[in-house]
Order: C-alpha cells, then sequence, then structure tokens
C-alpha cells in the first residue's frame, strides 16, 4: 500500500480544511459521545475473516485517495463553511440485509476522528424501505467526504448479505460458502459480507488449503497422482491444512474412495462439480449429485458447485452434501441501495414520489 496517498487522517483532514475559514457559524452540535477507532473491533457483532497481509485500512485510504485526489473536495471546499456542523442520516432505500456499518463508522473517523456515529441496527440485521437506521454527526465538508466512499462499500457488502441470506436460509440443511471470484482488492470484504449475510467461507486464497481442480488434475497426469503428490508436499513440509479435490464424475468419486481406503490421506473435503443438471423446463436434475454423496457416505466432508443459483439451491441442499458453494454471492452482486441525507424529509418526498422510500 506503499502508493497510497493519505497516510493518516490528520492528512484527510489537513487538506480539507487548512484554507477554510476556521471561524464561521455552527448550525449543529451532536452531544454524541466520540467513539474510540481503535476499539472498533471489539465493538464489532461479526469481525472480518483473517488474513495474514490484507491490509483493511489501506484499502480504506486507497478509497478515499482514489476519490479526492491531489485537491480533495473542490465542490465542499467552495461550497461548505468550514466549522458547519450537520446531522446526516442513513436510509435505506429498499428491503435487505444491511452490511458494512462497522467499516463505514472506520472510514467515518478515517477522515474526521471527531465525527460521531450513530446505528440503530447492526451489521446482519434487516431494513425496510424507508428506514433511517444510523446517523453521523460533525463537520459537513468532512462527512460529504467520506459519503460515497462509505455508501460505495455498504452497498456492495449489503447486497452480498441480502443474496447470501436467502441462498443460506434456502440451502438449510447444507451450509452455502462463495468462492474466490472476488472483486479484486476487496476479497476480505466481500467475504466479510458473506458472514455477515449468514453464509461461511471458503478458503481465503491460494495460501490456506489446498484445494486439487481440474487443471492440477490435468498437469498432474490424473486425480489420484495429484492427491499423492499433495500428501508428500504437505508431509514433507510439515503442513497441517484442509485439502480439497474436485470430481466431476462417478468415476472420479470412486477412484478417490478406493485410493483413500488403502492409504493414508490428508483429504478432508470432496467437491461434487457440476453434478447438478440443468432441465429445459428450469428445474434440475440431482440424482447424479445425491449417488455421489451417498457413496461418499460421510467419509469425507461433500461440496456441491455448479448450476447454483436463489431458485435451485433448496433441492441441491436436500441432497444431502455438507456445503454448496456458490460464486454468484460476490461476482454478481446487486447493491443494496442505500443514501445518507442531511435533509431527510425531503429525500423521503423524493422518494414516495419515485417510489424508492
Amino acid at each position: 500500500m506503499s502508493s497510497v496517498i493519505f497516510n493518516s487522517s490528520l492528512n484527510l483532514h489537513h487538506l480539507y480544511s487548512s484554507s477554510l475559514d476556521r471561524h464561521r457559524r455552527i448550525v449543529r452540535m451532536s452531544a454524541v459521545e466520540t467513539k474510540n477507532p481503535n476499539t472498533l473491533f471489539q465493538s464489532m457483532t461479526i469481525k472480518p475473516p483473517s488474513h495474514p497481509t490484507y491490509d483493511l485500512k489501506g484499502v480504506i485510504k486507497l478509497a478515499l485517495a482514489e476519490d479526492s485526489g491531489d485537491r480533495g473536495d473542490v465542490t465542499c471546499t467552495a461550497t461548505i463553511p468550514f466549522n458547519m456542523e450537520v446531522e446526516a442520516h442513513f436510509l435505506a432505500k429498499e428491503d435487505g440485509i444491511i452490511a458494512g456499518i462497522a467499516l463505514a463508522e472506520m472510514i467515518f473517523h478515517e477522515v474526521d476522528p471527531s465525527l460521531q456515529v450513530e446505528w440503530s441496527r447492526k451489521d446482519g440485521d434487516y431494513v425496510h424501505k424507508g428506514l433511517q437506521f444510523g446517523k453521523v454527526s460533525g463537520r459537513a465538508h468532512n462527512i460529504v467526504v467520506a459519503e460515497r466512499v462509505a455508501l460505495n462499500f455498504m452497498q456492495r457488502m449489503s447486497g452480498i448479505a441480502t443474496l447470501t441470506k436467502a441462498m443460506a436460509d434456502a440451502a438449510s440443511p447444507a451450509f452455502i460458502l462463495e468462492t474466490r471470484k472476488t472483486a479484486p482488492g476487496l476479497r476480505l470484504i466481500d467475504k466479510w459480507a458473506v458472514l455477515i449475510g449468514g453464509g461461511r467461507n471458503h478458503r481465503m486464497g491460494l495460501f490456506d488449503m489446498v484445494m486439487i481442480k481440474d487443471n492440477h488434475i490435468s498437469i498432474a497426469g490424473g486425480i489420484i497422482n495429484a492427491i499423492k503428490s499433495v500428501d508428500q508436499y504437505l508431509e514433507q513440509k510439515n503442513l497441517q491444512m484442509e485439502v480439497e479435490v474436485e470430481t466431476r464424475t462417478l468415476e472420479e468419486v470412486n477412484e478417490v474412495l478406493h485410493y483413500t481406503s488403502h492409504t493414508q490421506t490428508s483429504l478432508t473435503r470432496i467437491m461434487l462439480d457440476n453434478m447438478v443438471i440443468p432441465l429445459p423446463n428450469g428445474d434440475v436434475d440431482v440424482s447424479m449429485l445425491k449417488n455421489a454423496v451417498e457413496l461418499i457416505n460421510g467419509r469425507f466432508e461433500t461440496e456441491a458447485s455448479g448450476n447454483v443459483t436463489l431458485e435451485t439451491v433448496s433441492k441441491i441442499g436436500q441432497t444431502g452434501v455438507t456445503y454448496i458453494s456458490s460464486g454468484a454471492l460476490t461476482h454478481s452482486v446487486r447493491a443494496l441501495d442505500i443514501s445518507l441525507k442531511i435533509d431527510t424529509e425531503l429525500a423521503l418526498e423524493v422518494g414516495r414520489r419515485t417510489k424508492r422510500a
């Protein structure tokens, strides 16, 4: 993150305020106690997944720098007196699961540690269209500067959480997983949103789980060769981690089961890929998947992948698989519509006119 322009919240604050009149009228003061940003992780309802190198604060700084460039917010500088203080309200413009509240709070404190943020909902809660679920008060300039970055993260995370919640409920008793099909640079944030929505995380990246996929199998010269190579590698390196292998046919499933019945192995999960077959009428045939699950008979965790949608996931979940993975949770997310408004009455009036609140 060495190329990030802003290295601290003080730099941001200085950029937005140094040339402005510090003695202009204050229109509103808030009595809300300022939260210490250093305690945010302790107060989170759902903490982000762990990652050995991911710099969450650096991502926030990069997003703010991207928006502010080398001049800062020229519109705010031109129109808003430095010392003017306001109160702005978060407004849900459609129904869904809210996510990104803890991250938004970090963003506001990065721009200006004196901004005071309150919430009536927490990450993972349901919000309905028209609900005011939080507010931020303090210097108007800094609120507006942080607004879009905070909303961009919240809207994407809430969209992921909303779809995840629907998929997780429908998949039960199986657990829903995302994949590595995340927005570049936002993987931890996307996977955090999945947790908030009630899903579970698949591997974070290439480093924390062995996942033998089709290309590995082809290069290794077969599925058993690939598993043997992984077993040998982990033993040589004295590593212990989960190992998953992708199977595409019942023959491959039987190969794996035969090998593991005679050999000690590190294998923990078998992926059953594209064993959900779409039908012309829009339904799916899960008989192949169910047969594979019955063959494995609880000896390994199982994961269904391919042709997973909100319409098909319930049927897939009834086959007995342990997990169902869906790239659509993160690669095709539709953002949840959220806004931050100072004049909430006018915002609601416009919302009613446009059927959005």
